[in-house]
């Protein structure tokens, strides 16, 4: 049997990414992300004295958990076996080829009893962006290109975290809405958080003229959030789990 094609151009995303951090990364939703993480470790009845976090963009992370050890987001994670008493994962999920497998390596880099914290957006992420993208490129060109991210459900995410080998598996959601001027604003925010097409199928020619003024005016009218701005979904999912003790 031949392997999967792969879902994910890593290379884009890197460039993504340090593109993001080159041009001042705007990072508000990792900023609530670790806020929001920073809130569940203070409701577990522990002290955490060698917590990793694997994520692509540091800074909102360090603040809260100053000395843990910051991992690259990689398809091989840079964790050593039984060395953390905390792992987060945070952010990048979303981005992996191998979703089990990431929580495998998370899972082994743990400590009897260690805990695993993960956050990654989820599949109702962009909802509006994608039917607006859909209908405008459906219209000009009669067919589609792909150009954001399927994203998983909440519903497959604790039997992954079962089969990864978790104890006490939890997943549950925080859904965001974020207002914007107009769509090309929205699209700069997402570039601004290294969040660009980084599908390997995505097509490598220049998009129609047309394609994202049709889908802005889409976007407007069925997606309005008052005041001349349109609402983005944001729907991050946290999934909780603890090594065997």
């Amino acid at each position: 049997m031949s392997d999967p094609p792969n879902l994910i151009d890593r290379a884009a995303l890197s460039r993504n990414r340090a593109r993001a951090l080159a041009q001042g990364a705007d990072l508000f939703l990792h900023d609530e992300a670790a806020a929001e993480a920073e809130e569940r470790l203070g409701e577990v009845n522990k002290r955490f004295t060698d917590p990793a976090v694997v994520t692509a963009f540091p800074a909102p992370w360090a603040e809260i958990l100053p000395g843990a050890r910051i991992v690259a987001d990689a398809e091989v994670l840079a964790l050593e076996e039984g060395a953390h008493d905390l792992v987060i994962h945070a952010l990048s999920l979303h981005w992996s080829a191998d979703l089990v497998g990431q929580l495998i390596q998370c899972r082994r880099a743990l400590r009897p009893d260690g805990l695993f914290l993960g956050v990654l957006f989820g599949g109702r992420t962009l909802s509006e962006l994608r039917v607006a993208l859909a209908e405008a490129e459906s219209r000009l060109t009669g067919g589609l290109s792909p150009r954001v991210l399927p994203m998983a459900e909440i519903r497959d995410l604790g039997a992954l975290l079962q089969r990864a080998g978790f104890a006490l598996p939890v997943a549950d959601t925080v859904k965001k809405t974020v207002t914007y001027a107009t769509l090309f604003h929205l699209i700069a925010d997402l570039r601004a958080m290294g969040e660009g097409n980084a599908l390997a199928a995505r097509s490598r020619r220049a998009a129609p003229r047309a394609l994202f003024p049709a889908a802005a005016e889409i976007y407007a009218a069925a997606f309005p959030a008052g005041g001349g701005r349109i609402a983005a979904t944001f729907e991050m999912i946290w999934l909780t789990g603890w090594a065997p003790d």
